[in-house]
């Protein structure tokens, strides 16, 4: 069985010399082993390599006439299609500052007139197992990043189906939580992009963040599917038992994305933000929220954005015991809070793009009722 790093075609040797008797000494020694062609200058060398086939290997004189073999050499690397064939120096120049100097342009190997056969065997030998070892790992390399493309694209291909899937199961259940978490996921990313540039978040904001922010957006409320009905869809005001169930979303919703990522066995970044927003996205900047009662930069930055976008779509958003709120006063009821209930910066951003976010949700439907935050 042939391996890998054998030579199981014949491959092809240029050898250029200017000496005839060296032409075909050469040729005589290479012939049963490789296919060979010869040149008797530089410049003969140059209109071979210009042709195709290319040969495998080219065994050079460093003294050859008209274009030297250190002018061959050059013009040769300068040229995608013959920079990675491998050249071999011949030379009658056998001190070690002259093979320094001939193995300094580039040449693979340097071989010293007069010519030993078994040297000049072993050392083409090699160097043709050599080149192809660096074809096949080149070659390899390429069909492991196709591979772990199309890998790749298959796992964000997968993510983005089970999370509309989720999505889509709240939808059932209650189709105003469905419509509420595909706005609040464009809201995010409308945000987001707004701060991408400002000194507290530009290192925090990257696209590739931004785009996972986005996907995770959708899952902040997936605990409601835990909450019974009756508190849920309940059209009028909820009692303090009632409240407290519903404050357990924020735990339900991370408790079941945590045992996603338990399953995968490693952590992925959509993951890590879903569950921040999911469960902190209740907090209040000045420590007055809930789960936890975070205050300040110790709530998420992915959880202070779902903030000001669950905020938003819950007062633009028709009730049973109050109508939705108009675009301007949802504005100013955000603004005023600045500082108690959303990051200051947060706010600010928010007030400038305002009309972005009028725009999504005119964009979405907005059914005629929303269950509770």
């Amino acid at each position: 069985m042939t391996s890998t790093l054998d030579l199981p075609d014949k491959h092809t040797i240029l050898v250029a010399d200017d000496t005839p008797d060296n032409l075909a000494w050469m040729s005589h020694l290479l012939r049963d082993l490789y296919g060979v062609s010869v040149a008797p200058s530089g410049a003969r060398a140059l209109q071979i390599m210009a042709a195709e086939p290319k040969p495998d290997l080219i065994l050079l004189d460093i003294m050859v006439p008209q274009t030297d073999g250190c002018k061959v050499l050059r013009h040769l690397q300068a040229n995608a299609a013959t920079r990675d064939i491998p050249v071999i120096f011949l030379s009658a120049m056998n001190a070690a500052e002259d093979e320094t100097t001939g193995l300094a342009p580039g040449a693979v190997d340097y071989i010293t007139k007069p010519i030993n056969p078994a040297i000049v065997l072993a050392r083409v030998r090699n160097q043709l197992q050599l080149n192809m070892a660096r074809d096949f790992l080149k070659n390899q390399s390429a069909y492991l990043e196709r591979t772990i493309e199309k890998r790749t694209h298959e796992v964000l291909a997968v993510q983005d189906v089970t999370i509309h899937i989720l999505a889509t199961l709240a939808q059932i259940r209650d189709n105003e939580t469905g419509q509420h978490m595909r706005r609040t996921q464009n809201y995010v990313r409308a945000l987001a992009t707004r701060l991408q540039r400002h000194p507290r978040f530009q290192h925090l904001l990257d696209d590739a963040a931004i785009d996972a922010m986005c996907k995770s957006a959708s899952l902040h409320d997936i605990g409601k599917m835990g909450i019974p009905g009756h508190i849920l869809l309940k059209p009028g005001k909820l009692t303090a038992a009632e409240f407290e169930t519903m404050k357990t979303h924020t735990t339900l919703s991370r408790d079941a994305i945590a045992r996603a990522e338990a399953t995968l066995g490693h952590s992925r970044p959509f993951l890590r933000y879903a569950k921040e927003m999911a469960y902190s996205h209740h907090e209040k900047w000045d420590g007055s929220g809930y789960p936890q009662g975070l205050v300040g930069d110790s709530i998420p930055v992915s959880a202070r954005l779902m903030a000001v976008a669950d905020v938003y779509d819950a007062l633009t958003s028709q009730r049973t015991y109050k109508p939705a709120f108009p675009h301007a006063k949802a504005v100013a009821v955000i603004q005023d809070d600045r500082g108690r209930h959303f990051d200051p910066d947060m706010a600010d951003a928010f007030s400038e793009i305002a009309d972005e976010f009028q725009a999504i949700a005119r964009g979405v439907p907005t059914p005629t009722f929303r269950p509770r935050d």
